[in-house]
């Protein structure tokens, strides 16, 4: 919510302490990798941003402005407005990006120690306590009063301070009287679209201008931070606890029983910051097609408002759009799985294809018999026999399912088109050819795949070529090698890289085309969203429609724990004690049996159990003595082969109770 977020109390307590490691006393320990953790995050409208605990900001969401390109470099602070957003330097310069139409973004010189993002307009807090606006004023929104201040916040139409004296100032717009700032002495302010609520010195929370909704009526008690948003309001109890009241047409005001350290309004959502490092949003976040479920996946198939993975134990999940029943997956173990627009199917270990979901075409009532492949899309279906025959089934008008004949070895298809790649590695399309969808390139491929209205084919020396209708770029791969490649359904398209990075091209307004970073190991692009499994499992996906409330999965999760260190201590006893220390920062993390034998039988390799974390399992730690006495270790991941350190070795003579830390492991490689 343009206005609300940044001041210098809310960015102060919108923070999570980057966590270092333990040190490893007499034995070198790798040194701790740097986070990608955020420290800090403030709503848009259609876009957030988040301070990471390496001072750079990332932002998501709608970026037809520009307001979501953050600028490289360090930040202590940062505050998203309407179209814009603005960072605080470490060195108290202000930096804004995104729409300049009324110089929004247009900072001035000089040394800053707040800054906050409004409607048209921007006002930063100067180290010596004056406050300055730049941008829109047509409503006095910049007409800052002399005088020093502690704090700031930039709304749609009006802005308010707090003095050092602890009162409040507001200035601008003022039809419902939202700059008459009450008597009394304050310890923090939020300006909303055309409300205001203050923190009281005692913690109690006081509101005016807009009543509607009953964004101005707070409840009673004590809170440590308060945060206005369009027509409602949040605030954070000092127990953890957050409480909003008005205005709640899509859930923006009822948040989730669970504890927070920090609390952001916005226009149709909310986001909070767990204690964990977490960021979890609640109101509207589309269809919710791009809010993956945690656990580990082998696939994930991204439809039109709805998404459907397929878990590493063989059985679909699907999220997102539930009517026609697009996400109700049907129990069992499948090898493969392809969401379509409203309908998905999935390929079990027989060959047989179940479909479900939308069915007013016929496109899930599968053919039976056996098949090799199975592809789901617009208002059909294609299947590819065991044979190398492809057949389809569903919506016809354009000829999309009148398959030619012949073998193939794989099959995609496409909003009213498909495509088949033959088994000597030519490919072959047919349907609607509007924007020349089907007119496929000549030559060798390894892969198709079939989008809305253009297809992408991977050649054999990993360079992906595309065809069809180009409006967005979307038929304009970069160049590089690839191993995988996904047309969307709309008007972007994806490659994974041979490097495990994803990289995409096309429309990218609605952040579908702007994936995280990352290693993956495959990725699907579909009509507004894009979804990829990284290479430890977890399905994630990212696209900002109608809102920005589903935030990049990598955010949304505490860290990654997929690498770290073996540490290790000598008990009183003389046994040893073995944890996993995860890299990305934390607690050190205990199997159950744990312990180890000094005395054991040498060269024989002896394992803790299973390590888990958030219900993943990692693996086990292994031990061994030596001839010479010394204790090595290893690591086994789940699934994989034993993993040797470079620095292994454990004197069996250490001092009790003195942890000792391997070299950094990386599982997932």
């Amino acid at each position: 919510m343009p206005g609300v977020h940044t001041h210098l109390a809310l960015a102060a307590l919108l923070l999570i302490a980057a966590i270092a490691l333990i040190t490893a006393g007499d034995l070198p320990h790798a040194a701790a990798q740097e986070g990608r953790h955020a420290v800090a995050i403030t709503l848009g409208d259609e876009h957030a941003c988040a301070l990471l605990d390496s001072g750079a900001v990332e932002c998501w969401g709608d970026n037809d402005q520009g307001q979501t390109n953050a600028p490289a470099g360090s930040f202590s602070a940062v505050s998203a407005g309407w179209f814009h957003s603005c960072g605080l330097r470490e060195a108290g310069e202000v930096e804004c990006w995104g729409s300049y139409g009324y110089g929004q973004v247009a900072a001035p010189p000089g040394r800053f120690s707040a800054v906050s993002a409004g409607g048209f307009h921007s006002c930063g807090l100067r180290e010596a306590g004056e406050v300055a606006c730049w941008g829109l004023n047509d409503q006095g929104q910049t007409d800052t009063p002399p005088g020093r201040f502690s704090a700031i916040s930039a709304g749609n139409w009006h802005t308010c301070g707090l003095r050092e004296t602890g009162e409040v100032v507001c200035w601008g717009r003022n039809h419902v009287g939202q700059t008459d700032a009450p008597p009394g002495r304050f310890s923090a302010v939020s300006v909303g679209w055309s409300h205001t609520c203050a923190l009281g010195e005692t913690g109690e929370v006081t509101c005016w201008g807009a009543y509607g909704y009953g964004a101005t009526i707070a409840p009673a008690g004590r809170f440590s931070t308060i945060s206005a948003g369009i027509g409602y309001t949040c605030g954070l109890r000092e127990t953890g606890a957050v409480e909003c009241w008005g205005r709640n047409e899509y859930g923006q005001a009822a948040p989730p029983l669970e504890h927070f350290k920090a609390v952001s309004a916005g226009e149709f959502h909310t986001c909070g910051l767990r204690e964990t490092g977490a960021v979890e949003c609640w109101g509207t976040i589309a269809a919710g097609q791009a809010t993956a479920p945690t656990g580990r996946f082998n696939t994930v198939s991204a439809g039109g408002q709805h998404s459907c993975g397929l878990r590493e134990t063989g059985t679909i999940e699907c999220w997102g759009h539930k009517d026609d029943g697009a996400t109700a997956a049907p129990p069992g173990r499948f090898r493969a799985v392809s969401a379509g627009e409203a309908h998905s199917c999935g390929l079990r270990g027989t060959g047989a294809v179940q479909c479900w979901g939308h069915n007013r075409n016929g496109q899930a009532v599968a053919l039976a018999g056996r098949f090799s492949a199975i592809s789901a899309n617009g208002l059909h279906t294609c299947g590819l026999r065991e044979t190398g025959t492809i057949e389809c089934w569903g919506y016809n008008d354009y000829g999309q399912t009148d398959a030619p004949v012949g073998r193939f070895s794989a099959v995609s298809a496409g909003r009213q088109h498909s495509c088949g790649l033959r088994e000597m590695g030519a490919i072959e399309c047919w349907g609607e050819n509007r924007h020349g969808e089907t007119d496929a390139p000549s030559g060798h491929f390894r892969a198709v795949s079939a989008g809305g209205w253009h297809s992408c084919g991977l050649r054999r020396a990993g360079a992906v070529e595309c065809w069809g209708d180009n409006y967005y770029g979307e038929a304009n791969p970069p160049p590089g090698r690839f191993s995988a490649v996904s047309a969307g359904g709309w008007r972007h398209s994806c490659g994974l890289r041979e490097t495990g990075a994803i990289e995409c091209w096309g429309y990218t307004f609605d952040g579908q085309a702007q994936p995280p970073a990352g290693k993956y190991r495959s990725v699907s692009a579909g009509h507004y969203h894009t979804c990829a499994v990284r290479v430890d499992g977890a399905a994630t996906c990212w696209m900002i429609y109608n809102g920005a409330a589903d935030v990049p999965a990598w955010l949304r999760q505490p860290a990654d724990f997929s690498s770290g260190q073996i540490v290790a201590r000598r008990l009183a006893d003389g046994r040893l004690e073995a944890a996993w220390l995860p890299a990305a920062g934390g607690e050190r993390v205990f199997p159950q049996q744990r312990h180890f034998p000094v005395s054991a039988e040498g060269d024989r390799w002896l394992r803790t159990s299973p390590i888990a974390i958030n219900g993943v399992e990692l693996g086990r730690i292994n031990a061994r003595l030596r001839p010479d006495g010394r204790i090595e270790f290893a690591f086994t991941p789940t699934g994989g082969e034993r993993i040797l350190p470079p620095l292994r070795f454990f004197p069996a003579d250490t001092r009790a109770d003195h942890w000792l830390h391997s070299t950094e492991i990386e599982l997932s490689e």
